[in-house]
């Protein structure tokens, strides 16, 4: 793997931030009533994780469909059907409540990383997009956890 371009690292860093702003008002009290006051109810706690996870997910589709562009034949087919899941996964398993639809985020992110290491390995990613996408998505994983099992 090969080092991060920096403007893709600092964006990638920058999509974090409503995860970890959900865990800080899910974490204390005082950001929560701000965030609730400032901001409203939709944009603290699980219900920004969420809703911002389930757009995450639909964007990393398009971003692997980008990737299968650079297939041909048998693979670039597989590569758009795999595509496509993490966008699905995001619309069928995000109903119920914040715990179940949280902890399926966790496992669609968790499987979205399975699917960028396919890519990666494909050849169809950017040297660098493993060291990128595990930072990320450990990141992603350790704000939903808060929501999901405290």
């Amino acid at each position: 793997m090969t080092q991060i371009p920096r403007s893709a690292l600092i964006l990638g860093l920058a999509g974090v931030i409503p995860f970890v702003w959900g865990a800080i008002t899910l974490l204390s009290d005082p950001a929560s009533q701000w965030g609730l006051d400032t901001l409203g109810p939709r944009f603290i706690g699980p219900y920004v994780q969420l809703s911002y996870g389930m757009v995450i997910l639909s964007f990393m589709s398009g971003v692997l469909w980008g990737f299968a562009t650079k297939a041909q034949g048998g693979q670039a087919a597989t590569g758009y059907a795999l595509s496509v899941i993490p966008a699905l996964w995001a619309f069928f398993m995000t109903g119920g409540g914040p715990v179940s639809a949280g902890t399926n985020l966790l496992f669609g992110f968790v499987g979205l990383l399975v699917l960028d290491y396919a890519f990666w390995t494909w050849g169809l990613a950017p040297k660098w997009w493993m060291s990128l996408r595990m930072l990320l998505t450990a990141l992603v994983v350790a704000c939903l956890s808060v929501g999901v099992f405290l």
